[in-house]
């Protein structure tokens, strides 16, 4: 069997550290032929103390210190450390099943592929009406789009990105490492530089990791705010609008469409209704998805709120970063 190398970024994430270690450790690949490196981007709280604990535990599993923090850094810290035929990227966001390297190094040599990944089903840890909802509208396709490691396949598909993926170790000789500026969308960037190279990306559908969601509509618009932003700064740092894929301008089309009638509103009058229009087409839409996504662990109300919060929580980032694309959002990450 082939040696692998685990690469986890991660920082202030003590919440879950420990779990997604624990799923690491459990995993059915022989501990002799695995490194792991946790990539700790100079946490404020207990991450690095919990990191070192198991370090000191485990021999194949090595603390690095990010000085730069991001996860393109982190990414590219552990790649050059690393040995491994293959290199696996981890979220500590997440855990993982027994068999994940397993099956994803069996994929990858079945394939032939230069990267493999894995379903995305997301969670809570915390189990409440208002959790339940917002995990919900995260799986479905209303609220993630054709997202497919999201929303689920049955059957092999090549696609343009997969997350926590199994690369070929010589991926990086041909294509160079993760851009080191994308504080957001490195990984999606990463899959189309490779896909542009001649490179193989698929999804499987018998492996899956399980995300753990924000469990706060607080979180989920900052979040996702930060996303839509990174959107609009990811195409302008690459100079590429291939970097990213259609779906991921949909929220910010959807909000011009409602929000260029109300500005030319002021100047010509019953032009607003197209925009009351659209957000009312939009909101049965919601609606409808919502009631067949109800049950009685969520909320009707919660369930549409969620959908809401995200969308326009993403759009607004995407229309931030449009009009306002200069050093001032650059600074941090040149």
């Amino acid at each position: 069997m082939e040696k692998i190398s685990v690469i986890i970024p991660c920082r202030n994430e003590e919440k879950y550290i420990k779990d997604c270690l624990d799923s690491v450790v459990n995993c059915d690949y022989p501990k002799e032929l695995i490194e792991v490196f946790v990539v700790d981007g100079k946490s404020s709280d207990n991450t690095k103390q919990i990191i070192l604990e198991y370090s000191q535990k485990f021999k194949f599993i090595k603390l690095l210190i990010n000085e730069k923090k991001t996860v393109p850094h982190a990414m590219n810290l552990g790649i050059k450390n690393s040995t491994g035929d293959y290199i696996i990227r981890l979220d500590a966001h997440s855990e993982y099943p027994p068999f994940y390297f397993s099956k994803l190094v069996e994929w990858s040599k079945k394939l032939n592929a230069d990267n493999v990944g894995a379903l995305w089903v997301t969670d809570v840890k915390n189990k409440n009406k208002k959790t339940n909802s917002i995990k919900a509208v995260l799986s479905n396709k209303l609220g993630v789009g054709n997202s497919l490691f999201r929303i689920g396949i049955n059957e092999v598909k090549e696609v343009d990105t997969v997350p926590f993926g199994c690369y070929k170790r010589n991926v990086f000789d041909k294509i160079g490492l993760y851009h080191p500026n994308l504080v957001r969308d490195q990984d999606i960037e990463l899959n189309k530089r490779l896909k542009r190279n001649g490179g193989k990306v698929f999804l499987v559908p018998d492996v899956y990791s399980v995300y753990y969601a924000r469990e706060t509509f607080r979180g989920i618009a900052k979040n996702n705010f930060q996303t839509g932003l990174w959107n609009i700064l990811t195409v302008y740092i690459t100079k590429k609008i291939e970097s990213l894929s259609l779906r991921h301008f949909i929220p910010m089309f959807f909000l011009l469409s409602i929000l260029i009638p109300l500005l030319f509103s002021l100047f010509i009058p019953g032009i607003g209704y197209i925009a009351l229009f659209i957000f009312v087409l939009y909101f049965i839409s919601v609606s409808g998805v919502s009631f067949k996504l109800k049950n009685k662990e969520n909320s009707f109300f919660l369930l549409i709120w969620s959908f809401i919060v995200l969308h326009f929580s993403y759009g607004f980032g995407s229309l931030i970063g449009l009009f306002r694309i200069d050093k001032l959002f650059l600074k941090d990450v040149q």
